[in-house]
Order: C-alpha cells, then sequence, then structure tokens
C-alpha cells in the first residue's frame, strides 16, 4: 500500500519528532565538583552534621541512587532519577551484616539534591523506624586540594 499524498504531512511530522528525540540530551543529573550537605536524622532522635565533600565525575551515578554513607553497601532494585525526581527502595548493609531497610524520595538539579528517606532496622530484636534528610548543593566547580574526595574517603 502506497502512502497517499495527505499522508504525506503526518510522514514528514513524524520524521522530525524522530530526528528530535534521538538527537535529546541524555538525562541531567547533579554535576560534580565541591559540594556542601547537610544530613539531619529526623527521628526517632535528631542529629544534624554538615560536610563538604568532593563528588568526583566517576562518583555521580552512585549519589544519584540509593546510598546511606560508606559505612553500608545498599541494594535497591527499585530506583529511579529523571526529570528531576529520584525514588528509591531497597535494603543497605553494613560490615557486620545489619541491616537497614531504605525507601526514599527527592529532587535535583545540576546543582542541589533533597532526599527523605524511611528507614527501618533492628535493635535489640525491635524494629526501629526513622527519617533522614540531606539538603546539598555545590559550592564549587573545583574541590579544594585539602578536600575529603566522597563519602568514601577516596
Amino acid at each position: 500500500m502506497r502512502p497517499s499524498r495527505n499522508s504525506a504531512p503526518l510522514l514528514a511530522g513524524l520524521a522530525c519528532t524522530l530526528a528530535a528525540a534521538s538527537s535529546a540530551p541524555a538525562e541531567e543529573t547533579i554535576r560534580p565538583g565541591y559540594w556542601e550537605a547537610r544530613d539531619r536524622v529526623l527521628s526517632p532522635l535528631q542529629e544534624d552534621k554538615t560536610d563538604r565533600i568532593c563528588i568526583a565525575a566517576k562518583d555521580v551515578a552512585r549519589f544519584m541512587t540509593c546510598y546511606i554513607n560508606h559505612h553500608y553497601s545498599c541494594e535497591c532494585p527499585e530506583q529511579s532519577y529523571s526529570g528531576g525526581q529520584i525514588h528509591y527502595r531497597g535494603v543497605c548493609t553494613d560490615a557486620k551484616g545489619r541491616q537497614v531497610s531504605i525507601v526514599g524520595a527527592g529532587t535535583y538539579t545540576p546543582d542541589t539534591l533533597r532526599l527523605t528517606a524511611d528507614v527501618t532496622f533492628k535493635l535489640g530484636g525491635l524494629p526501629i523506624t526513622g527519617r533522614v534528610a540531606t539538603d546539598a548543593h555545590r559550592i564549587a566547580d573545583v574541590c579544594p586540594a585539602d578536600s575529603v574526595r566522597n563519602h568514601t574517603g577516596g
């Protein structure tokens, strides 16, 4: 079946749409550089800590996914970041095998990252739930020579 003359504008429009989609930029993430991060434990106890860290280009993806800190390795089969939104669900385990269930969500731009997560862990066999939050912003393109390279200390 040959396309009719009436379908020519539709086919031309479809071709332009496909060309635009194939040349669309990759999904934007946070940018590498020197960051200041305020990490807060909101419950069950309260703690507030601010760190300045260097995030290298190779580490950006790790900071965009389920990650607690360098004491835990995390497996989050449900995680996504797109359009300025982050969502994840999984389990993080420390070196002693203690597990923390984590469900988090937040927003990001190239220069900001805001996350809130609900966590559940066991203490003395009793389940404890809590909430943690991170509010971070990029403060420089280049990290000072004496800065911490990232949360892993590397």
